[in-house]
């Protein structure tokens, strides 16, 4: 399966393509067309969530390939099976179905996403190599480590990195700091603190699709000084020929693609023209992004 990733720009998507908060500022689209379409034709790419809880149906996926502008990208998480249940050994049979229920989207796939748990630690390190080395090169993949270990700089975060660039595999960083700095004590964000790893931030790309995940507290305003690094970093990885994936959070997502257009403008004033990105939702609180 052919790479068709377009270099020297970077994709930008949210954690998913509808949400109840959108409705009233979505693009208007006739009764027929899919949400997806209306994402689509505005943010170049998407974090597939569902894929980790189970595998679409095969109807569904043929939909998406109709749905979806063709220079999209999907990036979907392998199954839970396989990397928290399995630690991914003995794990052949699931990875297999999951890469053929994908087949159909072809070079409409950018990322395949092998989010580990925080247990899988310095001692899996020998699985991680063995599923490594077995699975199709005509994807492409990213790994997110969520224990200590592998944020100390020591050597088990040494040999983790040179593995993933000994296979070419992007290695995802997770930039949760915005939220974890903010004091509020609100459900929303109690929930998302919660579930979301508390680690250091290291922007490493291994490879030359490197992945960064973003989340800011509730109110988005106040984590956006922590984006001024990652617009540099953005340039920085597009002049060495690399094409990175952004994709923006919210706690509850309700204003995350606010926070993406955001982002875009701020990028953009300095490489214009750098994201695959159109302006989507009026700012409710930055009149002036675009």
């Amino acid at each position: 399966m052919p790479n068709h990733v377009k270099k020297q720009h970077s994709y930008i998507g949210l954690t998913q393509w509808q949400h109840a908060a959108w409705q009233q500022n979505m693009p208007k689209r006739s009764p027929s067309e899919h949400i997806l379409k209306t994402y689509s034709r505005h943010f170049s790419s998407v974090e597939g969530n569902s894929t980790f809880y189970g595998l679409p149906k095969i109807d569904t996926v043929k939909r998406w390939v109709d749905e979806a502008d063709k220079e999209f990208r999907f990036c979907f998480k392998f199954p839970q099976q396989i990397t928290h249940l399995n630690h991914l050994k003995s794990s052949e049979q699931e990875t297999l179905a999951f890469l053929n229920r994908l087949a159909p989207l072809h070079e409409q796939l950018g990322l395949l996403c092998i989010q580990l748990p925080a247990s899988f630690d310095e001692h899996n390190l020998q699985a991680l190599s063995d599923f490594l080395i077995k699975i199709p090169k005509e994807f492409n993949y990213a790994v997110e480590v969520r224990n200590t270990c592998f944020f100390d700089k020591g050597e088990t975060e040494k040999y983790f990195n040179q593995l993933l660039a000994t296979y070419d595999i992007n290695r995802i960083s997770f930039d949760t700091r915005g939220l974890f700095h903010d004091p509020s004590e609100d459900p929303i964000s109690l929930k998302a603190k919660m579930h979301k790893p508390k680690l250091p931030v290291h922007a490493i790309a291994t490879s030359k699709y490197p992945m960064v995940r973003f989340i800011t507290p509730l109110d988005w305003e106040l984590g956006t000084d922590y984006l001024t690094p990652w617009i540099n970093k953005a340039i920085h990885w597009m002049d060495e020929g690399k094409t990175p994936f952004f994709f923006f959070h919210t706690p509850d997502n309700a204003e995350a693609p606010e926070l993406a257009a955001y982002f875009v403008n701020q990028l953009e004033k300095q490489r214009p023209g750098s994201c695959l990105f159109n302006p989507w939702l009026p700012a409710k609180k930055q009149d002036n992004l675009f």
